[in-house]
């Protein structure tokens, strides 16, 4: 196992839609130990697989919840139903998210409250999840990237505003930049 670079906002693999998983192998297998290793590592609860320079329909995430819970898992091929989104003002505490990709910024979105998940795990067993709250949030989020969406992408005004804001700070949104876990700290 290896933890991998993570790639940033710009890389061309982050903003075009995810090819699906077609082998359940040995190498998918490796491909999803190496991303459980730097999703830790990062830290993080959730990675995609083009996060990573791979452009394949496949996720992971892991999360523990108040209950002391933990929600982990693997989703190759997803297929992700979801429950309508409340109206009103945004809770800038609770729907606060972050992004691997965008290492170190924070900013309120609006997503659903409750998600079903349905894909196969490493071995191409399928299953169905489903989540609410926070793990919810966690699928809609990693299931954007298979699509070519960053979180970014869907900020409303002036959350979008800083966000850009942040990515011309950062020097980011070119092709090529990554940080690695463990090694490098982006947000600094």
């Amino acid at each position: 196992m290896a933890v991998l670079p993570i790639r940033i906002t710009g890389d061309p693999v982050l903003h075009a839609p995810a090819r699906p998983v077609t082998a359940f192998d040995d190498e998918i297998r490796a491909l999803v130990a190496d991303m459980f290793e730097t999703m830790t590592a990062a830290p993080g609860v959730g990675l995609a697989a083009p996060q990573v320079g791979v452009p394949l329909r496949l996720f992971v995430y892991g999360w523990t919840d108040e209950n002391g819970q933990e929600h982990r898992g693997v989703a190759a091929n997803p297929v992700l139903w979801l429950s309508p989104m409340s109206i009103g003002e945004l809770n800038e505490d609770e729907e606060s998210e972050g992004c691997l990709s965008l290492p170190g910024e924070r900013f309120p979105l609006r997503r659903s409250n409750s998600a079903i998940l349905q894909a196969f795990d490493a071995d191409g067993t399928p299953f169905e999840v489903h989540a609410d709250g926070w793990l919810a949030r966690i699928f809609q989020h990693e299931y954007d990237h298979l699509d070519g969406i960053l979180y970014a992408d869907r900020l409303a005004h002036p959350h979008g505003k800083a966000a850009v804001k942040a990515v011309r700070k950062n020097g980011w949104g070119t092709p090529g930049a990554s940080w690695l876990p463990g090694v490098d700290h982006p947000e600094d």
